[in-house]
Parts: structure tokens; sequence; C-alpha cells
């Protein structure tokens, strides 16, 4: 009966022997170091100028001038718009991003491209006059950055009484020796929120 017990204890010691020699040693969380991963490299830089439509050279030489230029492009009498000419003030991957305010009280808003504005857009003026105006311009720059804040009127014709007034923020790059508009976000006058005089005048 001694020989089977110390038979059975030397089967034991030996089989946790084996265990701790087959198994790597399990090392301590603080020494364990991460798995290295690299980034992927950005892509190439694609000079926008070599897929976009050629500008006019007036509506990019400052940045009072192209946001005077996308007033133009949309405004006009019932009919087509120079599509082409605004591609030409907008980065490739230019957004639209109007803020709307609904009936029962829900805010909500919309990131679109410019091909879905003119989707969108392209239809109603197509039928109806549509003229907007800029009433001022609060320009902020930083070497090659700008943001305008643009207070604007809108009529269905020419000389007419605005049906709507609001703001549109602009942000817009200098790449070279011309400015792209990068997004418009706009927003409506509407009861109980009024456009504040500071943005009625245009400063620099």
């Amino acid at each position: 009966m001694k020989k089977v017990l110390m038979l059975s204890a030397a089967l034991l010691f030996s089989a946790a022997a084996y265990a701790q020699t087959a198994q790597p040693a399990l090392k301590s969380p603080d020494t364990q170091k991460p798995a290295t991963t690299q980034a992927p490299a950005p892509p190439p830089f694609v000079d926008p100028s070599t897929i976009r439509p050629k500008p006019r050279p007036n509506d990019v030489k400052s940045i009072d001038s192209i946001v005077d230029a996308v007033y133009d492009v949309i405004s006009g009498p019932p009919g087509p718009r120079d599509w082409d000419r605004l591609k030409s003030l907008l980065l490739p991957e230019a957004r639209f991003m109007p803020v709307a305010h609904r009936r029962d009280g829900q805010d909500a808003y919309r990131i679109i491209t410019i091909d879905d504005y003119i989707e969108r857009s392209g239809p109603m003026f197509m039928k109806e006059g549509f003229f907007e105006t800029g009433i001022a311009n609060r320009v902020e720059q930083f070497g090659s950055i700008a943001h305008v804040f643009s207070t604007y009127e809108a009529r269905r014709e020419k000389g007419g009484q605005p049906f709507i007034r609001g703001i549109n923020s602009i942000q817009l790059v200098k790449l070279g020796d011309r400015w792209w508009i990068v997004s418009i976000m706009w927003d409506t006058e509407r009861p109980g929120i009024a456009i504040p005089e500071k943005y009625q005048k245009s400063s620099q």
C-alpha cells in the first residue's frame, strides 16, 4: 500500500513538473508590450483646380468676391443656373448644411453635397425667381483660412421685398492665388430669433 501511495505521489509530482516546463511562463500585464500598428499613409493631395471647372478670375481673387459670386450664381429669374460656375467656387468635398426648424418645434439639419443641392434646388429655380443678396460680411482670417458670417436677404424678384433673411456661415481656404469655399451652413431669421445689429453691417 505504501508503495502505491509513493508511486501516486511521484506521478503527480512528475505531471506538475511537466506542466510547468511545457507551458510558457505568463507575463505580468505590466510587462506585456502592446502590438505596434502602423497608421496608413494619407492619400496624395489632389489639386482641386485640376478637377473643377475653371473659375472666372474675378470670382476667386478675394474673400468678398467669392462670397458675392455665390450669391450671384444662384440668383436670377426663373430658369437654369450656371452650375459649372458654382462648382468652380467650391472644393470637391465642399458641403452645404441648412438648419431647419419644423412646426412641431423640432430643430433639424442636413449635410448635402453640391450635387445634392443642384438636384434639390434646380427644379425650383426653373419655376420661380430667386434673388439672394449679401447685405453684410463679418470676416475673420488667419493665414490661408477664413470664416465669413454673411447676412443675406432673399427675394422672389429683383428689387422686391425680401421674404426671408438669414446668415450664411461660410468657411474658406486659400490655395495658391485663389480662394475656395469649404462649407456653407445657414440659418434663417424667424419669430423670437432676430439678426443681431452687429451682423447687419460689414467689418474686416
